[in-house]
């Protein structure tokens, strides 16, 4: 039976400061990683490094670093001078907004990653291709915008290739009511993308049919717990109406999931 974590993900511009608030509560409840997110202007490992400073065993991530905008010489620079403990860093990256050449342009990133830290790497996987890259090249894969059943196959597909890997999912959640329109909002945004667009048709459902609670239902357990067993580590992509910190810490009681 492979071990099964619940992670909380957050966007990198809640910042250094919320991050290091959050961590500490985090680790105590039990949760197996805090996950960045990063967006133009924003560097998730100065987020990842305030919350591992305030923390001993929580990991931190990168969800996704976009290696289209910070090439791998950047990041290792990073690490070194932000002094994340390699140990308890997944670095997270994705192509970005590159199409032509991204697989080939993943793969010298990965190559250049392995020789410069012990963190392990995830990659950002959307299309067959890259996710066999993933299960190939590096040491996870991080799934996003799936139901329980495809992110099941998904994951099954990459152990196949990659048996000692973690098979990482993203499910935009909400705890409280309120937030329900930010998520639904963010869920339509992303399915109007090129690539994600291209995702959910190929699949055969929406972004609205990939998040937690499940639409129509009030209750989050039944959901996770189905996500649980497709996955090895559900990201519960934390959506609240303020994004205050009292309100993260709505999501609390969730990191005993895997109970």
């Amino acid at each position: 039976m492979r071990p099964k974590h619940v992670s909380l993900g957050i966007a990198g511009k809640l910042g250094a400061d919320a991050a290091a608030a959050l961590a500490p509560r985090l680790e105590q409840a039990g949760f197996h990683a805090l996950w960045i997110n990063e967006t133009p202007g924003i560097n998730a490992l100065e987020v990842a490094a305030a919350a591992a400073r305030e923390t001993e065993r929580l990991r931190v991530a990168t969800g996704v670093v976009a290696v289209d905008r910070r090439p791998a010489s950047e990041l290792l620079d990073d690490i070194a001078r932000l002094e994340i403990p390699e140990d308890r860093l997944t670095l997270g990256i994705g192509s970005g907004q590159t199409r032509k050449g991204a697989l080939a342009m993943i793969e010298r990133t990965l190559d250049d990653l392995r020789t410069g830290t012990a963190a392990r790497l995830a990659l950002g996987a959307l299309g067959p291709k890259m996710r066999a890259l993933a299960a190939d090249r590096s040491d996870g894969v991080v799934l996003s915008w799936l139901t329980p059943p495809t992110a099941a196959d998904q994951a099954a597909a990459f152990h196949d290739r990659n048996a000692d890997g973690t098979a990482t999912l993203y499910v935009r959640t909400n705890v409280h009511e309120q937030a329900r329109g930010r998520l639904e909002e963010e869920a339509d945004r992303y399915a109007g993308f090129g690539a994600y667009a291209a995702h959910f048709a190929r699949l055969g459902f929406g972004a609205r049919d990939t998040v937690l609670p499940a639409p129509g239902e009030r209750e989050i357990a039944p959901r996770l717990t189905a996500y649980l067993d497709a996955v090895d580590e559900v990201v519960l992509r934390a959506i609240t109406p303020d994004d205050r910190i009292d309100e993260y810490l709505e999501f609390l009681p969730l990191a005993d999931a895997t109970a």
